[in-house]
């Protein structure tokens, strides 16, 4: 094959293979961690979606109150998938390069997740049942984020029983993170005077814009 002069498209991956960080022997594109990495891409697309919407809406000038420090937050989320896909993507015999906050899922990384649920669960209205997704479309798009930081969660959950996970703290991160980002669908939802539609065909009863009033904002 002729070289490819291109930064992006390198050719070296048209094996089905793909590195990992910090060197190391190239893996199947396959791989169960290359495909727990991929997955936390995935999740931080999804999260991009969500983020996207609150975008138009303030360039619209139709972003309620509720929803004014959602998208900071949504970012702030992206950035901290791309500590767990870097754990996830590093090479075993390069453990030891790790640095908490920055490759490596830290435990004040899943503290201050497990801080901003309390936290909006206070300002929201809880649902009492199962809720069916796409009430509106930043709330759909949260949902498919978190089903998909669900389905990273399990492929991390295989890597562990394996013995490939370097750190202590990425599972707990990827569950108490599927629970904040389906707390702030709900906030989505209610931010916008919308109540979850209930698995089970119901009543529904309107919640007020009031009731998020100034909305949750990214925490330290």
């Amino acid at each position: 094959m002729d070289r490819i002069d291109s930064v992006v498209s390198t050719g070296r991956g048209d094996d089905g293979t793909t590195g990992l960080l910090y060197g190391g022997p190239r893996i199947r594109k396959d791989d169960l961690r290359t495909e727990a990495y991929g997955t936390v891409d995935e999740a931080v697309a999804a999260l991009g979606l969500a983020r996207a919407e609150l975008g138009v809406k303030s360039q619209f000038g139709t972003l309620t109150p509720g929803l004014a420090s959602v998208a900071e937050l949504i970012l702030r989320l992206q950035r901290e998938l791309f500590v767990v896909g870097a754990e996830l993507a590093t090479t075993p015999t390069a453990i030891d390069r790790l640095e908490d906050g920055q490759t490596r899922v830290s435990a004040p990384m899943v503290e201050s997740l497990t801080a901003l649920v309390v936290d909006l669960e206070k300002r929201i209205e809880m649902p009492r049942e199962f809720v069916v997704p796409g009430e509106t479309r930043t709330s759909a798009a949260l949902e498919l984020a978190r089903t998909i930081i669900r389905r990273a969660e399990r492929r991390a959950v295989t890597l562990e029983a394996q013995g490939l996970l370097s750190g202590e703290h990425l599972l707990p991160y990827l569950n108490r993170l599927a629970d904040l980002v389906w707390v702030l669908a709900r906030v989505a939802e209610q931010a916008e005077a919308r109540t979850s539609t209930p698995a089970r065909p119901a009543g529904r009863r309107r919640t007020r814009p009031a009731d998020v009033a100034g909305g949750p904002g990214p925490q330290e």
